[in-house]
Formats: structure tokens, sequence, C-alpha cells
């Protein structure tokens, strides 16, 4: 899969917010909505997710998902395939990453009891790499 084009003001855009909305789809063909919060490193984004929930069997069975970050009435909405990611140290990095944006601490390093945290609450991680990307300002 070819790498999109991202404008500047797309990446300034993801850069500055951290909540979306991810729809993945269930079996019947029907939507399935989850507010997530995500790191984008200007590639791609991580997700943490919970292995028993719909959007990880969802995305599994399909992995073509779609986000929609909002903003009032501004919204940008990606279009990308998923990677499912449930082992370390994949798993650990990606998650390591997930939690840096989401608690404001870039110096956020994970360790033992972190990994066993994420054992204990069946983390995973969604790598999800854009296919398309629509935005209206």
């Amino acid at each position: 899969m070819d790498p999109i084009t991202i404008t500047e003001a797309q990446q300034d855009y993801l850069n500055n917010h951290k909540w979306a909305v991810l729809a993945t789809g269930r079996t019947d063909g029907s939507p399935q909505v989850s507010q997530i919060g995500y790191a984008w490193n200007g590639k791609d984004f991580a997700i943490s997710v919970k292995s028993y929930t719909a959007k990880w069997k969802n995305a599994l069975r399909q992995p073509k998902v779609a986000l929609l970050i909002h903003d009032g009435r501004k919204q940008l909405i990606v279009y990308g395939e998923v990677q499912c990611v449930d082992q370390d140290p994949q798993r650990a990095e990606l998650t390591e990453r997930v939690f840096q944006v989401l608690t404001d601490d870039p110096n956020f390093k994970s360790d033992e009891a972190f990994i066993k945290m994420m054992d204990d609450e069946q983390r995973t991680i969604f790598r999800i790499t854009p296919t398309k990307i629509l935005m209206n300002e």
C-alpha cells in the first residue's frame, strides 16, 4: 500500500487533537462506533483497545475502518487499514506511544508493571494506516 499525501493543514489538525470516533463494521454490515483516544506520528495512528471488545473483533474480521476527528463543525475523516497488534514488544511500544499522548507525558515509559496492567486489562493495539483523508474547514 503506497502512503497517501497528507497536507500541512491535515498534519496540524491531527497533531492538535487526540480524540476521535472510530467506525468498524459488524458482521451484519452495520457500523459500530466508539470514541477513542489516538496517537498520530505523521504516518499512522495507534489506538489502545481491549481484545474482548466489538471493535477488536470487527477489525480482525474486516480491517477497513474510519476515524472522525471533529472540532465543532470542523472535521477530518480518515479511511484506513488496521493492523491488530497483540504481541510484545510492538504492543508495548505502541501502547507507550498512546499513553504519552493521552497523559500529556512525552517521557512516559512502559515497565514490567505497565505490561502486567496491559495483560490484566487485555489491552491490544490498532495501528491504522490512512488510505484516504477528507477535511472540511
